[in-house]
């Protein structure tokens, strides 16, 4: 039997898109405010919606592009139903990071920024969670995950596909 997983985001709609954009385009930082709600409401940021921004902050495309690009955590397309991040940073590779990020990679079938399949887990990584004295680390769906081992991630991956 497979299992069935309501959507976790709303699809991309210009109408709902442009609602958000408003909704935030006074604050300050609004570029950025307004990007992580636009993903927050449809999993990414449509590139549909770049143009929006600009628009509604008299930007160029390119200055909201720039933005988009320049942080890690915008995604071009949805991420799976769950996210889970492996720190990449140095202390987390000193303390095996590297073996670890090869293992999820294994177990869940896909390279680092990549989404599973059946689209339940999205692997990323993530240039450090602040947890350097507990590395090696994760994040699973915002939860953070320190002195990650064999064992912890397997675990992490588990809860992940269900």
């Amino acid at each position: 039997m497979t299992a069935v997983y309501e959507p976790r985001y709303e699809p991309w709609d210009e109408t709902r898109g442009a609602e958000i954009i408003a909704e935030h385009a006074q604050q300050e930082g609004a570029t950025l405010v307004i990007l992580h709600a636009l993903q927050e409401a449809f999993g990414y940021v449509p590139e549909a919606a770049v143009p929006m921004v600009a628009q509604a902050l008299n930007l160029s495309r390119a200055e909201v592009h720039g933005v988009f690009t320049f942080y890690h955590d915008f995604r071009h397309k949805p991420a799976g139903r769950h996210v889970l991040k492996l720190c990449r940073a140095e202390a987390c590779q000193a303390a095996g990071g590297d073996a670890l990020a090869a293992r999820a990679e294994a177990k869940l079938g896909v390279s680092l920024g990549g989404t599973t399949a059946d689209d339940r887990v999205t692997l990323e990584p993530i240039y450090c969670l602040g947890l350097c004295a507990t590395a090696p680390s994760a994040m699973l769906d915002g939860r953070l995950i320190g002195r990650l081992d064999q064992k912890r991630l397997d675990a992490l991956v588990a809860e992940a596909q269900r």
